[in-house]
């Protein structure tokens, strides 16, 4: 029998460097990402934290799930890139230094939304941007070009700028079904016995092959 696949290997697919796995990835102790969540990208995908992760300073957190499917070009914009609007001018003055930077109060206090969270088994298509503080839910699906600017449901399809619910990919009972299964906190071998099951399977029988 092959072995199970690593969750600690960087490059997952053999021959293809565009596909990393994000655990094994990052360093930042503001990004929590699941096993097996990955980004595909042919420029550079181990520069996701720099690339991808923008205006990071903190204190708020990135939190990715278990079996995530990032396309390319996905951007998370974090909550540093905030600017004053209640003001006549948006301009961060005081980050040019100088004389300007007597006044960093005034960029203190702006509003945060929080942390930027991203369920497990999310489909993230080419070139998503997701503003910071969204919480988009398990088993969702974000289409390609799409500016999440608010909160996806579970299993809910969305597409569009700013993204709009298209469709729920199952019912609300089968939805709650899923939820109660979340088959991604599984034991790693028994996700790996009931993979068909898991890609191709109906509720009744993922839930058949609950542990």
């Amino acid at each position: 029998m092959p072995p199970l696949p690593d969750p600690t290997t960087l490059h997952p697919m053999p021959g293809q460097p565009r596909v990393v796995l994000l655990k094994p990835l990052v360093t930042s102790p503001l990004i929590d990402v699941g096993e097996f969540s990955y980004y595909d990208d042919p420029d550079d995908a181990t520069a996701f934290e720099t690339r991808n992760v923008l205006y990071h300073y903190g204190p708020e957190r990135l939190v990715i799930g278990r079996f995530c499917a990032f396309a390319t070009g996905v951007r998370f914009i974090m909550n540093g890139a905030n600017h004053r609007q209640d003001g006549p001018s948006t301009f961060p003055f005081p980050t040019m230094g100088g004389a300007w930077s007597e006044h960093f109060d005034l960029l203190t206090g702006l509003p945060n939304r929080g942390d930027t969270v991203v369920g497990n088994d999310v489909w993230l298509g080419n070139g998503v941007t997701v503003m910071p503080g969204v919480r988009i839910g398990h088993g969702a699906i974000v289409a390609t070009g799409a500016v999440v600017t608010s909160d996806v449901p579970d299993y809910g399809i969305v597409g569009g700028n700013p993204a709009r619910l298209i469709r729920s990919r199952f019912g609300e009972e089968d939805v709650a079904r899923l939820l109660a299964l979340a088959w991604w906190d599984w034991p790693l071998e028994h996700i790996t016995a009931h993979v068909r099951t898991i890609m191709s399977g109906t509720v009744a029988d993922l839930e058949a092959a609950a542990p």
